[in-house]
């Protein structure tokens, strides 16, 4: 076995010096990441505040594949729609160059990285980032911006048969047994730009067989700038694992190894090589950007070692600068809770995104009216499967209470999509926002599109107008503040008080209800997930248990001037009655608050 050193030639001499000479000053603006709603954005489809960047935008405006036009200027010019909104955090689509277009479909999203050391140039220069940071920044909202360490672009083609040009072959005659049932020497069809995993490697083979590993072959089509990456180490073949594409999604040997469906070549993260080439990149945008945060693309595709060394670099980075409170959380695009839950342990990521409760609570219990009992049954699974203790040198908040709540993302349906009900998706969205963990909402829920899978669900923000009066914007940046008026519902501990396995018209069907207690300050939220009928907090003649002293009067402080009040019983018990797609916030009488603005 053949050592790899871990030192590798600065990476930075690449960059033009004169727009990076300047980096601004380092400032921070985060005390606790309970206490922000972010809001996730693509870059291409929420504002064009400049048309001198709109080279290549599609004409067709109903063609969401291709680039639209929006900018930093554009996030710029809407900082107040952002702020009406309630908005104290933004997550921004990745900044680097990538690949313009492959197979018709543009490179708008940010996820083909061609250049790690520059910004697309259809968003802005570095000076337009900059300045998006710092008027963000003035507003006390922060920036996440997305990062991608597994992948590049499809910027090589694996020669299988030696010709060296990238073809698309087909093999097999696809003929039928003698019986005609099934078929012998099946047709099959081999794309060298994405040929299915082969652990070996990709094999070079024609008809006669195989001839050993298939060659690599960097193409130069500037046109649509498919050109070897930059940093310059970066054009090394042995940097790649350059076994094919992921066919198996149950095989981690192929999560972590395969290239990504659609030609995203898999670097060798394991190559100490490449780990430092990565630290130095990412640290180097920090420095020059003065973001607040990491979103980490395709987490589950990268060995766990890899974010150990990522993570513990980047906080050694942030304290040698002076950010405080920097944010790294991931995507584990997965329904296994407790391997979403193994990315924030052992020096990992300060959080993920919760696509255990997307899928398993906001569509199987929400979207779809399953029993509420499934809240319980991750809830009783959380310590065991997330980190319980803050990192060494990192975020004062262990990664269980960070998670980032999301119902919709620009890689599933919208809510809106599979259930067209505005109620169905409030009473989701009061959910989102009460329990713990961080809110994560994205673009366009607020105007209740309704896209299906992606492109459809990547629409133009101004196909809205952005418009601030409606009902759904209205209701965001209500439930946004009331987080910021009560403490208890951004940094309260959770616990659950009633859960149901009822679905039918069983007394509290569909009920779930839950305290959030901060010292002295506590509230108690009853949520009806669905519309059949009124539902309440007791079955079988036994009543919820709450928190609260006998006696204590509970006034109902969201919906806003609801006027409802409750006693608790003798017993500590409580009987709340919702209605069809109603969601409650109680808090004790004596601390009720106007809300602030």
């Amino acid at each position: 076995m053949i050592a790899r050193s871990l030192i590798v030639p600065s990476l930075l001499g690449c960059v033009d010096p004169s727009p990076w000479e300047n980096p601004p000053q380092i400032t921070n603006h985060v005390d606790d990441w309970r206490d922000e709603v972010i809001y996730q954005l693509m870059v291409d489809r929420f504002a064009n505040g400049d048309v001198n960047n709109d080279y290549g935008v599609t004409e067709n405006v109903g063609a969401l594949a291709g680039y639209h036009g929006g900018d930093y200027q554009g996030v710029i010019d809407n900082a107040d729609y952002l702020q009406a909104l309630g908005v104290t955090a933004v997550w921004v689509s990745p900044i680097v160059v990538n690949v313009e277009e492959d197979a018709g479909v543009g490179g708008y999203h940010g996820y083909w990285t061609q250049d790690f050391q520059n910004v697309n140039p259809h968003f802005g220069d570095i000076v337009a980032f900059r300045q998006m940071v710092e008027e963000l920044h003035a507003r006390d909202i922060k920036v996440i911006l997305d990062i991608v360490t597994n992948h590049v672009g499809q910027l090589f083609y694996y020669d299988i048969n030696r010709n060296g040009q990238p073809d698309s072959t087909v093999y097999g005659a696809g003929s039928q047994d003698s019986e005609g049932q099934f078929w012998e020497d099946p047709i099959e069809i081999v794309s060298e730009w994405d040929p299915a995993y082969d652990s070996r490697g990709i094999q070079a083979w024609t008809s006669l067989g195989e001839s050993g590993a298939a060659p690599l072959e960097w193409v130069y089509m500037p046109e649509i700038n498919r050109v070897p990456p930059n940093p310059p180490q970066f054009q090394n073949d042995d940097w790649y694992n350059r076994r094919g594409r992921v066919t198996e999604w149950s095989d981690l040997d192929q999560v972590v190894y395969g290239d990504f469906p659609g030609g995203l070549k898999d670097l060798d993260t394991s190559n100490p090589e490449v780990q430092a080439a990565l630290i130095e990149v990412f640290s180097w945008w920090i420095t020059q950007t003065n973001i607040d945060g990491f979103r980490i693309d395709t987490v589950k595709h990268v060995e766990h070692e890899f974010w150990q060394a990522f993570a513990g670099a980047m906080r050694d980075h942030t304290a040698s600068i002076g950010k405080e409170n920097f944010l790294m959380f991931g995507e584990v695009f997965d329904g296994d809770d407790a391997l979403i839950g193994s990315y924030t342990a052992e020096g990992e990521l300060d959080s993920v995104f919760n696509f255990a409760h997307k899928w398993q609570v906001f569509d199987d219990v929400f979207k779809y009216g399953g029993a509420t009992s499934k809240i319980a049954t991750l809830y009783e699974q959380r310590d065991a499967h997330y980190g319980t203790s803050p990192h060494p040198g990192g975020l004062e908040q262990a990664p269980r209470d960070l998670l980032v709540n999301f119902l919709d993302n620009h890689d599933v349906p919208r809510f809106l999509y599979d259930r067209p009900e505005p109620d169905a998706l409030a009473v989701a969205l009061v959910y989102q926002f009460t329990i713990d963990g961080i809110p994560c909402v994205y673009y366009g829920t607020e105007q209740m599109f309704a896209g299906g899978n992606d492109p459809a669900n990547r629409e133009p923000l101004w196909w809205s107008r952005y418009e601030t009066d409606g009902p759904m914007f209205q209701h965001v940046a209500t439930l946004a503040r009331l987080r910021r008026t009560y403490g208890a519902l951004t940094r309260g501990d959770f616990t659950l008080r009633w859960t149901s396995d009822h679905v039918g018209d069983e007394e509290d069907a569909h009920v779930v209800a839950f305290e959030r207690a901060d010292g002295d300050q506590v509230a108690l939220v009853v949520i009806n997930t669905q519309g059949e009928g009124t539902a309440a907090t007791a079955y079988d003649g036994a009543q919820m248990a709450v928190g609260f002293a006998p006696g204590t009067e509970l006034t109902v402080v969201f919906p806003v001037d609801d006027g409802r009040a409750y006693e608790v019983e003798a017993d500590g018990t409580l009987r709340v009655e919702v209605r069809p797609f109603e969601a409650l916030v109680l808090v004790p009488s004596a601390t009720v608050l106007p809300l602030l603005p």
